[in-house]
């Protein structure tokens, strides 16, 4: 065991080598506690509040363990800051010799096969895409990673990438002509050489399940997996211990079906007829559904007019193009790859149309242009356990938002991590004086009419106080539009001038970008804005909230699962619903203090936290704020401090 308390000490490796560190009694704690959980190959799932520093309290002790460890993180943004900041620094400052690779999913890289195909066939729906795919192209010789996010002069969003990069779908392998330059076949080599691999959630299940993008094979000689982020798991291995069959991939099983048939069938007309009349069905499928970014269970799928019958067309036409890939497979891989696809999308309607698993939820998922057939399971406890109880190594779980009031039974339910090793640190952070909790008087119920109204009408008096520098966060995007309306009129009535930003009025990154450049703006936005986004110092110095973050009761999956635990006779509000909502405000409030300098308010609007007897497990899972329901006391909490003693 190394001496941690001498590394992270005050005049230790860190402080010696990390610009800013500060000593935090909790940080050498967790690190304590990461590496004991690594030496006793043992399970640790830890919160540590905002501040602690827990990207070092776990990187520490991993790069100094002398085995191979993964860490997977919530986004690809963070996956890129650890690999291209964080973990230098700590190696940096230890002096260890350890090698670091970054492993994404295969759609970041540039596919050489598809590359050259996109080259040939020309169509593009914009003048910008075939600009950009001379860039891409002088990119993949060069010889680097293939990683787009090292080609910035492509945005991450342009549609030329879908049509350069390879899916799990459509990547042919080994029969590929490229296969011996395929960069993320390097990607992979690197990853299974290097000492610590960063991943993120979605690859790291994406491989796992599907034994698809590398994971899976570096997972057998690994001693570590650390999950930062960790409250995103249940979601994320939800979806990928499911299964969904999509629109959109049978519109690009179309395109490149078309795309190989004009190069290794062009004598077999009907090839490309079928492809077309699959595309059409696909598109006719997805305007079966009148909604728009909505989620229906499957009672409410089969009495949508026209959707049954417009899915039968759809498995119809899918199924004919699948006879005729067949007969054309061995005249080249790309051919054969269409076929595999094709049959295993029909396999996946039937299983849907079919299914009557009752551990399992079916459901459906509108896009703007596009629709998805989901199956989800009811509880993934088991399934991931599996994955625990394999080749015995340490797993951390860790995030600022993992328990209620300090227990981690529900997060520990979901996963399947009943009897793991658990501990909470509380923020360094001085919240008592740094920060106020406020709950306006008065409000009406968050289901009346005219609740988002009254909503903005107790936040502008605290808007006004703070001179903008505020986040407003919303539990709908309706809430959030309509929010934004009444802000317009309100700023224009009073003659305020503090720049207002829209949620999807530019990317997350822009749209922050400018709100701290700007130093007075108010940030309107819903799911996205609540969890990951590091604003420090005076210019976010106010989060209003609208509602706590139940989720929608009629969304399918939560639904079943509602059903399912009230079936077995225990309360689903108390045992799901709630420690849900309490890890999901936690993420929201955690935007307000990012900093031992930071000072603000936090407005939460809904009555129920005051009023409803669960509501005071809901505030004191909460960092400790001073509490107030006076405009007045939350109005001067914005006035500069009394320097005086």
């Amino acid at each position: 065991m190394h001496d941690l308390d001498s590394i992270f000490a005050d005049q230790g490796l860190l402080a010696q080598s990390i610009r800013g560190y500060r000593v935090r009694a909790q940080q050498l704690e967790m690190a304590r506690a990461v590496a004991a959980a690594i030496e006793a190959r043992h399970v640790l799932v830890a919160e540590a509040g905002t501040g602690t520093g827990k990207t070092l309290a776990y990187l520490v002790p991993a790069l100094l363990s002398g085995g191979k460890a993964i860490i997977s993180t919530g986004t690809k943004t963070l996956q890129d800051q650890l690999f291209n900041r964080d973990i230098p620094a700590v190696r940096a400052a230890l002096k260890v010799p350890v090698t670091v690779a970054l492993l994404k999913g295969r759609a970041n890289y540039v596919c050489h096969y598809h590359l050259g195909r996109a080259a040939v066939d020309g169509r593009f729906a914009s003048r910008e895409d075939a600009k950009y795919l001379a860039l891409i192209q002088r990119f993949a010789r060069t010889g680097g990673s293939g990683d787009k996010g090292d080609l910035g002069k492509v945005p991450e969003n342009a549609g030329i990438w879908a049509h350069v990069t390879s899916t799990r779908d459509n990547c042919l392998g080994q029969d590929c002509p490229s296969h011996k330059e395929c960069f993320v076949l390097e990607a992979r080599k690197r990853a299974q050489e290097a000492d610590v691999v960063v991943v993120n959630h979605h690859l790291f299940f994406a491989d796992v399940m599907l034994r698809d993008e590398g994971a899976a094979e570096l997972l057998p000689a690994c001693n570590t997996v650390i999950f930062d982020e960790a409250h995103q798991l249940p979601e994320t291995a939800s979806l990928f211990f499911g299964e969904s069959v999509s629109t959109a991939q049978l519109l690009e099983l179309a395109r490149d079906s078309r795309a190989e048939a004009a190069v290794g069938a062009k004598d077999f007309a009907a090839l490309p007829e079928a492809a077309e009349k699959m595309d059409k069905a696909a598109r006719d499928l997805r305007l079966a559904v009148k909604d728009e970014s909505n989620r229906l269970p499957i009672a409410a799928v089969s009495r949508l007019s026209g959707f049954n019958e417009a899915l039968a067309a759809a498995a119809e036409r899918l199924e004919e193009l699948t006879q005729l890939l067949k007969s054309q497979a061995e005249r080249g891989p790309g051919l054969e790859n269409c076929w595999q696809r094709a049959a295993e999308l029909g396999a996946g309607i039937k299983r849907w149309r079919d299914q009557s698993d009752g551990g399992q939820v079916r459901w459906l998922e509108v896009f703007s242009h596009s629709l998805q057939l989901n199956s989800t399971p009811l509880a993934i406890d088991e399934i991931f356990r599996r994955q625990l109880d394999g080749n015995p190594r340490a797993w951390i779980f860790t995030s600022a938002t993992l328990a209620v009031r300090r227990d981690f039974g529900h997060y520990c339910g979901r996963m399947g991590l009943a009897g793991s090793d658990t501990a909470c640190w509380d923020s360094p952070f001085d919240y008592p004086n740094q920060a106020l909790l406020y709950v306006p008087q008065g409000l009406p119920e968050p289901n009346s009419h005219g609740y988002t109204e009254a909503v903005v009408a107790a936040a502008l008096p605290l808007v006004k106080a703070s001179r903008g520098r505020a986040f407003c966060l919303f539990t709908s995007l309706r809430a959030m539009k309509l929010a934004h309306g009444l802000l317009q009129e309100a700023f224009r009535a009073e003659g305020l001038d503090y720049p207002l930003l829209l949620q999807g009025e530019g990317t997350r990154s822009e749209l922050l970008e400018r709100f701290r450049t700007l130093g007075n703006a108010v940030l309107l936005g819903s799911q996205s804005f609540w969890e990951g986004v590091d604003v420090r110092g005076e210019a976010l110095s106010l989060v209003v909230i609208d509602k706590l973050p139940f989720a929608p009761p009629d969304d399918p999956v939560l639904a079943a699962r509602i059903e399912q635990i009230n079936k077995q006779g225990r309360n689903a509000f108390m045992e799901y619903q709630l420690p849900h909502a309490v890890i999901a405000l936690k993420q929201g409030a955690g935007r307000l203090i990012r900093d031992e300098a930071d000072r603000g308010v936090l407005a939460i609007c809904d009555p129920r936290l005051v009023g409803k007897p669960y509501g005071r497990r809901i505030w004191q899972s909460l960092p400790p704020m001073k509490r107030t329901r006076d405009l007045a006391e939350a109005v001067a909490f914005f006035a500069p401090p009394d320097p005086r003693p």
